[in-house]
């Protein structure tokens, strides 16, 4: 299997390295990442100037790896056009510093990669984590999962989308499979608000973490400390979120 790792955290980021050792027991590993971080750039393309590709030593033996001065959908873009000379069979997202769940994925540049991948006809997975540092659960889990759903077809539009509750083993609950986008985010939107002398506003972002979510959804999933495993695709989004 020929596997493409890309991430929108950034190529030093500690997820993709953990993301690139699961890829690599499967196969032929090619990393291309963004060379800064590029979260909440979803499906975020360049299309003026120019993009910087430079060869990175990256910590794992044996792989591909670039970065690239772009968007994580452009390192997809970069990747099959000026680098590898045959596409992937499959394109690993991740593992992204945060949940992509609810309406987050729609935000995501996690799942923008991998909505790239799509688009020109490979599969893909996408792969979360909350962002806390605690990776006991990926470590656990994640080369099982991996080796798993990439064995398994989904329709051509539709992508896997894997999160990790971020706990230790004992908090662990198991895998819940079928999980639906929750109707809502998991940081609710609040700006605290401070206004200048010029009549101008400083905003700032202080999301409020959510507590609840329905039952079946990725969001109740990982607040119950469960791996949340379900599928994304135009079509799901649109019937669990409108």
């Amino acid at each position: 299997m020929r596997i493409l790792v890309v991430n929108d955290d950034g190529i030093e980021a500690e997820g993709i390295v953990r993301l690139v050792k699961a890829a690599k027991a499967l196969g032929e590993v090619w990393v291309v990442a963004p060379a800064a971080q590029c979260s909440a750039m979803s499906h975020r393309i360049t299309v003026r100037g120019e993009l910087t590709v430079k060869p990175v030593n990256f910590p794992v033996d044996g792989v591909t790896a670039y970065s690239v001065s772009g968007t994580p959908a452009d390192c997809v873009k970069v990747a099959l056009a000026a680098l590898m000379p045959e596409k992937p069979d499959i394109v690993f997202s991740g593992i992204n510093e945060g949940y992509n769940a609810g309406r987050d994925i729609l935000y995501s540049g996690t799942i923008g990669a991998a909505t790239e991948a799509l688009s020109n006809g490979i599969a893909a997975i996408a792969f979360s984590s909350e962002a806390n540092g605690i990776f006991d659960v990926v470590d656990a889990q994640l080369a099982a999962i991996a080796a798993e759903l990439s064995q398994k077809k989904l329709p051509a539009d539709q992508m896997w989308n894997v999160n990790f509750p971020g706990c230790g083993m004992a908090e662990y609950k198991g895998i819940l499979y079928d999980r639906i986008p929750a109707s809502h985010a998991l940081f609710a939107d609040r700006y605290d608000k401070t206004e200048n002398a010029d009549g101008s506003l400083r905003l700032v972002v202080n999301g409020i973490l959510t507590d609840k979510a329905d039952a079946g959804t990725d969001i109740r999933a990982v607040l119950d400390r469960y791996i949340s495993i379900g599928v994304v695709g135009s079509e799901v989004i649109k019937a669990s979120l409108f």
